[in-house]
């Protein structure tokens, strides 16, 4: 055994991924994905990080995971349009993930009006044309997306593993279940009893940490 295939045993141990799961096809949302460690204030060692230092998911990191599993991989990211840097992300991302394999679509901006007399810590506020205060609230749901391909695909594997814990996500795992699919959900924080219910297998995203995140500087 190379010690790829090696590694890839150990960490399958680690995260109790039965034998029997045969073809993992993973299905990633990755706006989910995001924001699993932005509140975290230690590493995958449990110490502190520094005060101007924060989380931040590794993309060759997170393809390397997946490839874990030995399956295929679908990737879903909401491009904003008006940011640079965004357009730049999604570049990358292609590169390291494949094309073929990311689904783009442009991240929404909900208008959110506030007195900003009585919201503390609220940032990018923004003044209407008729003088009115708002922030907008940035969202990309990928729900259908990922259902819909999820179906399309159903003969390419034995398991379905969606990092996500949305919720919406229950009807369709038992969809897949009823079709004699297995079901891996990662997941960030709470999850509800009926999602739990609806897979077979449920991984904290603190058990993953240490294999798709680094530590980068915050900006100032």
């Amino acid at each position: 055994m190379d010690l790829q295939k090696l590694k890839n045993q150990v960490i399958r141990g680690e995260l109790e991924i039965p034998d029997d799961c045969g073809r993992i096809f993973s299905f990633i949302d990755f706006s989910n994905v995001n924001r699993w460690f932005e509140k975290d204030n230690q590493d995958w060692n449990n110490k502190l990080i520094a005060d101007d230092e924060k989380l931040d998911i590794d993309l060759e990191k997170l393809k390397s995971f997946v490839d874990v599993f030995n399956g295929k991989v679908r990737i879903y990211y909401g491009e904003d349009f008006r940011n640079p840097e965004s357009k730049k992300f999604t570049y990358v991302i292609r590169k390291i993930f494949g094309k073929r394999k990311v689904v783009i679509k442009d991240l929404q901006r909900i208008k959110h009006y506030i007195d900003v007399d009585k919201i503390d810590n609220v940032k990018y506020i923004i003044k209407d044309k008729n003088g009115r205060y708002y922030t907008e609230i940035r969202k990309c749901n990928f729900d259908v997306e990922i259902s819909v391909d999820a179906i399309k695909m159903i003969r390419h594997y034995d398991t379905f593993c969606i990092f996500s814990g949305d919720a919406d996500f229950t009807y369709l795992n038992n969809f897949l279940r009823s079709r004699g699919k297995k079901i891996i959900i990662i997941k960030g924080g709470y999850i509800t009893v009926k999602l739990r219910k609806s897979a077979d297998l449920v991984i904290n995203a603190q058990k993953i940490k240490k294999h798709i995140v680094r530590i980068i500087k915050t900006k100032t």
